[in-house]
This record gives C-alpha cells, sequence and structure tokens, in this order.
C-alpha cells in the first residue's frame, strides 16, 4: 500500500508550495523511540526524586554531589559512575536496578503465538467462560490484563461482574447482550465497549455462539 501523500498548504503566486504534516496516533506523551540509556536513567532519577518530595539540592546533598551535577544527570548530559549510581539509589532509598526500570520497560514485549495464551481461571471459569491471558504485567503504577475469552455452548450468562479500573472489550466472533450497569448492548463481531468496571457488567444474552471476544482491564495498583 503506498503511503498517502502529504498535503500543501495554499501558497501565494510565485511562492513554493509548504507539505502539511498531518498529525496521527494516540494523544499519549510520547517515549521518544531510541532514546538513550543516560536520557532514560536521567528520566528516571527525576521521576523518583519528585516522587519522594525532594529538590535537586536535596538530593545531591545526600547523595553527595553538587546540583549541577545532578542536574546533568536528571537532563541526560553525562554517563554517571557506577558509585554516583550507587550513591543516588541510597540517598533515594531504592536498589540500583531501579534506577534502569524506565529504560527496561520500554523494551518489554510479550509475544504470543495462536493459541499459546496461558489458560487461567477468573470467576466467569465456573460459568464455562474459557480466559486466555495474552501477556504478562509490565511495571510501573498501572496494571494491564489482556484476555481472550470463549464462551461455547456449555457457557452460561453471568453479568454480575465487578472489579476496579477500566475494560476494554472488543467482540470478534458470535453474538452477545453485554450489560454494564442499566443497560444491555447487543453486541456483534467488529462492535466494542469501553467502561468503567466498578458497575456490574458482563455477558448476559448469548445470542450467538460460540462467543470470542479480547477484554483488556487496567486498573491502578495498589502502592
Amino acid at each position: 500500500m503506498k503511503a498517502p501523500k502529504a498535503k500543501t498548504a495554499p501558497a501565494k503566486a510565485g511562492a513554493k508550495e509548504i507539505p502539511i504534516r498531518l498529525a496521527t496516533g494516540s494523544s499519549a506523551p510520547g517515549t521518544a523511540e531510541g532514546q538513550s540509556i543516560e536520557e532514560a536513567l536521567g528520566a528516571q532519577v527525576r521521576a523518583l526524586r519528585k516522587r519522594q518530595d525532594m529538590t535537586v539540592a536535596e538530593l545531591a546533598g545526600q547523595a553527595g554531589l553538587s546540583a549541577g551535577m545532578l542536574s546533568k544527570v536528571e537532563n541526560g548530559a553525562i554517563s554517571p559512575s557506577l558509585a554516583t549510581l550507587q550513591s543516588l539509589a541510597h540517598a533515594l532509598n531504592v536498589p540500583m536496578t531501579s534506577l534502569f526500570a524506565d529504560f527496561e520497560q520500554r523494551q518489554d514485549v510479550t509475544h504470543v503465538k495462536a493459541g499459546e495464551g496461558l489458560t487461567i481461571e477468573r470467576r466467569g471459569t465456573r460459568s464455562g467462560h474459557q480466559y486466555q491471558l495474552l501477556g504478562h504485567p509490565f511495571p510501573g503504577n498501572f496494571a494491564y490484563e489482556p484476555y481472550f475469552i470463549t464462551l461455547t455452548k456449555e457457557a452460561e450468562a453471568y453479568s454480575n461482574f465487578r472489579h476496579e479500573g477500566m475494560e476494554f472489550i472488543y467482540i470478534l466472533e458470535g453474538e452477545v447482550g453485554y450489560r454494564h450497569g442499566n443497560q444491555v448492548y447487543r453486541l456483534r463481531p467488529g462492535d466494542s465497549l469501553f467502561f468503567s468496571a466498578n458497575a456490574a457488567h458482563g455477558p448476559e444474552e448469548l445470542r450467538k455462539l460460540p462467543l470470542k471476544f479480547l477484554s483488556i482491564i487496567v486498573f491502578e495498583r495498589d502502592q
């Protein structure tokens, strides 16, 4: 498939047309692909410092560094020695490996081949709902649980799931009347639902089986 041509802005007579780049994609903050380990380490030090409500001067003093040196570390301008990293970790009261967590997290990935998701038991298992976990948890403040869920003719309707966080479901096969709170949504392949998981929810009307759908649950970890 050919890449779409960039549109151009109207130009005055004799002036050169200027291409307009149309922004696309997620509104989530960028992660700066190819970020160096120094930049990732610096960002993690800054995040840990702010999480503990420490100023640059306070952390620098406790780590035996100058404020200027710490600023260079946080900005990724230098490659700190192991001794410096050890001093920062001690001052932040964290293991030294946690200083590299931001860099390691961006490199994390889960590859699950077809049919090889980890079969697990959840609340709906006793109602015949089959769950395959499609990814392991990544470090961070939020947990993400992607599932491939299958309901066969032996399955029973169950619409009283309740848990913390948000949930997104996407129907791949079959038809279902899916309850969320006081509303039942009739979903077919290609339909999706994104909702607060605190309200009672789940497949209430099994209209066409087998029913197969993706479910992604996101919730804040206990601190």
